[in-house]
């Protein structure tokens, strides 16, 4: 990485994706905190306390390509920082169910909107011989803020009866510093020529990026690739219907491996599995430190062996650890069977779908395109990720254990299908180049 300006940037708009861990995780540690406080029911504590922060993520993945676009990549990344600062302030302040799931729900929002700001972004900043790695920094901070926040509700979690304000309200902190940080961030060249209409503005932050560059030449190259599109048209155009099937396959082979309902439900698994509540809240820590380094590993190569071959070794990782899960607990085996095949399943996500997915999400559609076509992959991939950990409790209670891991080990069985056939490989190329080679696809499709 030759420039450290973009190396600065992109980590400080990846920081999102530290709030993003951090806030989607640390409800675990409160989990049956909350469900003892307030006692209404699996149904209401799967819906409302639990899954309350999802819904709110829904709506912003639904909804956050509008200020992305409209508002542009640098002040809705600004205003992702105040959502999370206000929720996790509020949140761990009321003492009624339904506050705290308003306040749950706004920091959901925040994770949202960044899943789709945050890629976009550093992306349309990015070299494109860098710009695998760099937007996966968005990943790795996301997985660097699961950590800490399992290590946070461990450390929190003898401090008394409301360990659990504690738990949630610290995210305040970090949220502070990443909205002081994301001020001093230039706004996207691509942006400013396609949607704010800044041409002036667009060279300036160009020649930043890549100074002795020839902008206009960039320029006119971005210019070229507008010009060839019609800019009232949608994602849900025909020519585009390929990245439309490839932005939805993926997401929804992403939340069908069972990511989050595991992350949201880690330290309840482990004490089903036989371990103490202690050791549950510990053994969370230790699938933050995994998922950490194999994301660390999966940023290392993939600019050098691409989207798809990690996506092949996560896929295989999936089967097997997703099966053996099944099978330890329709045996019944107790102790730190479970744990382990977990521990190589979140290192399997990690080196596969958890590196590529925001990466893949923000290369496969045109620029006037990419903030509503990433926002069509991130609004499955959270529909799903708020339906199913919200039906999870339920389903541990009526099936068991054992089908639910079985039925996630089947659906990858799926993915690895959908690898083989389907899914390109996109590295090294600019983001111009793949939109003519996925549009060529697209007319064929």
């Amino acid at each position: 990485m030759k420039n450290n300006k973009i190396l600065f940037w992109s980590v400080t708009v990846a920081l999102a994706g530290f709030l993003f861990g951090f806030d989607t995780v640390v409800i675990s540690g409160a989990d049956l905190s909350l469900q003892e406080l307030w006692g209404r029911g699996e149904l209401f504590h799967g819906f409302v306390v639990m899954a309350s922060a999802l819904w709110g993520t829904v709506a912003g993945a639904l909804f956050g390509g509008i200020p992305t676009d409209r508002l542009g990549r640098k002040t809705t990344l600004i205003w992702i920082g105040v959502f999370y600062f206000i929720s996790a302030v509020g949140s761990a302040s009321v003492s009624d169910p339904w506050l705290f799931a308003a306040f749950r729900f706004l920091g959901g929002i925040g994770v949202g909107v960044s899943t789709i700001a945050a890629p976009t972004y550093i992306s349309e900043i990015a070299p494109a011989a860098d710009r695998g790695k760099l937007v996966a920094s968005y990943q790795f901070n996301i997985v660097f803020g699961i950590l800490i926040a399992f290590l946070s509700n461990y450390l929190l979690s003898g401090v008394g009866e409301n360990a659990w304000r504690w738990m949630i309200g610290v995210e305040a902190i970090p949220a502070l510093i990443y909205t002081l940080l994301v001020l001093g961030v230039p706004r996207s060249p691509r942006w400013l020529l396609v949607k704010g209409h800044q041409p002036e503005e667009a060279q300036r932050v160009l020649l930043l990026i890549n100074p002795g560059a020839d902008a206009g030449a960039m320029m006119a190259e971005i210019a070229k690739d507008n010009q060839q599109s019609d800019l009232d048209e949608t994602i849900f155009h025909p020519r585009y219907r390929f990245s439309l099937m490839l932005a939805f396959l993926l997401a929804f082979f992403n939340q069908f491996s069972g990511i989050n309902a595991f992350l949201y439900y880690a330290p309840r698994i482990f004490e089903t599995a036989g371990l103490e509540r202690s050791s549950a809240l510990l053994s969370s820590v230790g699938i933050g430190v995994v998922n950490m380094v194999f994301t660390l590993i999966g940023l290392s190569l993939i600019d050098r062996f691409g989207r798809r071959q990690l996506m092949y070794i996560g896929s295989v990782g999936y089967i097997f650890s997703l099966g053996m899960v099944a099978i330890a607990f329709a045996l019944g085996w107790q102790g730190w069977y479970v744990p382990l095949f977990l521990f190589v399943f979140i290192a399997a996500h990690a080196i596969g779908q958890g590196t590529v997915i925001w990466v893949f999400l923000s290369e496969i559609f045109p620029n006037h395109l990419r903030a509503s076509g990433t926002s069509f992959g991130t609004s499955v991939h959270w529909v799903l990720a708020a339906a199913i950990p919200s039906v999870v409790p339920i389903l541990f209670t009526s099936i068991g254990t054992a089908p639910v891991f079985a039925f996630f080990a089947f659906m990858m069985v799926l993915q690895l299908v959908f690898v083989w056939r389907m899914m390109p490989e996109t590295k090294g190329v600019t983001l111009e180049e793949l939109g003519e080679t996925l549009n060529l696809k697209n007319a064929v499709v």
